[in-house]
């Protein structure tokens, strides 16, 4: 019913999935950052996410993990699995999985679905995976879901679908976790997925230090003309500038005497 994908960028690990299921984030997917990533499926082990982000986190290799999880389980047979860790990708089909069923693995990733269209589905996650190498993990593990997608997923339809991406420190407040989103209920779940990305990077997303603008002059003068328009008229300007930001939600974007020409664009736009 389900079809995903877990990756590594070095010590950033991730997971996509999609599927006709209510709330599919909150079922399949588990990382943690310097650690690994799981996704379970078919007839859902959740147990799988915490045991075999323990077993990896306890130095064991990829293969192993599966092995030990599915050996233990006597619902395996109906179970999908798909670990990535430092070492490897790894993925399980039980041979009670619903057709089409299956995966493809490799040194960082691993690919499975249940319920699919045909195996054109996974085939397509994977090759959306390698030829973007070098992108961003998110970008990466997002892609390779839009490509599932397009080759028909899950042939039952689409309802849900999920990003989760953990990375050393790079989190709302520093964090491991980069990337949380869920489209839980929707009728062209991968795509609502890729809006919610975007706007998650206009709030969250790094400040480029060479664009930053000196908040003085010129610049000054239209920030406050136009915080004042929004109804943020306080006469020190970095206050009006952090009390509208504090309510607009871009208050990571904000620097002590400079402005990110991200937040410029908003202010010119009347985001609220």
């Amino acid at each position: 019913m389900t079809f995903s994908i877990v990756g590594r960028d070095g010590d950033a690990y991730g997971v996509a999935v999609a599927s006709k299921f209510l709330a599919v984030g909150a079922a399949v997917p588990a990382a943690v950052a310097g650690v690994g990533a799981v996704a379970t499926q078919a007839y859902a082990n959740l147990t799988y996410r915490g045991d075999g982000l323990a077993l990896l986190r306890g130095g064991e290799r990829v293969a192993p993990v599966v092995a030990a999880l599915t050996a233990a389980d006597e619902g395996r047979d109906q179970r999908q699995l798909g670990v990535v860790g430092p070492d490897a990708g790894a993925t399980f089909t039980g041979p009670g999985c619903s057709d089409w069923a299956g995966g493809r693995a490799g040194a960082d990733y691993a690919v499975q679905g249940n319920i699919l269209l045909g195996e054109d589905v996974v085939d397509e996650v994977e090759q959306s995976w390698l030829s973007t190498a070098g992108q961003p993990l998110a970008d990466r593990l997002r892609a390779a879901l839009v490509a599932g997608d397009a080759a028909g997923g899950d042939k039952r339809g689409r309802q849900s679908a999920a990003l989760l991406v953990a990375r050393p420190g790079a989190g709302y407040g520093g964090d491991d976790t980069e990337v949380d989103l869920r489209s839980d209920e929707h009728p062209t779940p991968v795509a609502e997925l890729g809006r919610m990305l975007e706007l998650h990077r206009l709030y969250f997303g790094e400040a480029d230090e060479a664009e930053l603008l000196p908040l003085e002059g010129a610049v000054a003068d239209e920030t406050r003309r136009l915080l004042a328009g929004l109804g943020y008229d306080d006469p020190d300007l970095e206050q009006a500038l952090d009390d509208w930001a504090g309510s607009a939600n871009f208050e990571e974007r904000l620097r002590p005497g400079r402005l990110d020409p991200v937040v410029l664009e908003q202010l010119r736009l009347g985001r609220r």
